[in-house]
């Protein structure tokens, strides 16, 4: 079984130099795949064989797919990631006001636990400005939130 799983990545090295990640759908095999390709369509047939094949990981350690395990995440960065792993309970828990999703949120934004309420209110009243459309994508959910924490003047210190 190591022989194996030492080929397949030895198999896959000469991938590695061959596309770099897209900056909308990230690493992975669908950025392989679809490298070159334009379009919505692409990119969401990319972002949905990077999300259900589960190969994020191998090539980030093995710095293959489009992947670089080398680089430093920023909060924005993670972020985007939490979002874009979690759209479907966080749309459901930004419309609530309240849940799971919501709160770690929260904890991954910094936001202090005085200010956690408040949070939670401003989603919620502005759930239509966040999640804006079914189509819409982590990136702009981020920044519709960075939009309309920056109108809050208790939010606004959150800004990224």
């Amino acid at each position: 079984m190591k022989k194996l799983i030492a080929i397949a990545a030895l198999a896959t090295l000469p991938l590695s130099g061959a596309a770099m990640a897209d900056s909308d759908i990230g690493c992975g095999l669908g950025t392989m795949v679809f490298d070159g390709q334009q379009g919505k369509v692409y990119k969401v047939l990319g972002a949905t064989t990077n999300g259900t094949s589960g190969n994020q990981t191998f090539g980030i350690t093995f710095g293959t797919l489009g992947c670089d395990g080398t680089g430093t995440i920023d909060s924005q960065q993670k972020l985007a990631m939490f979002i874009d792993g979690n759209m479907d309970n966080l749309a459901r828990d930004i419309a609530r006001g309240e849940g799971e999703t919501l709160a770690t949120l929260s904890e991954v934004w910094g936001i202090k636990d005085a200010d956690k309420a408040a949070f939670n209110d401003v989603a919620k009243q502005n759930f239509a400005s966040i999640v804006t459309s079914e189509q819409v994508t982590s990136q702009e959910v981020l920044t519709n939130l960075n939009t309309v924490f920056a109108q809050n003047e208790q939010l606004a210190a959150y800004k990224i």
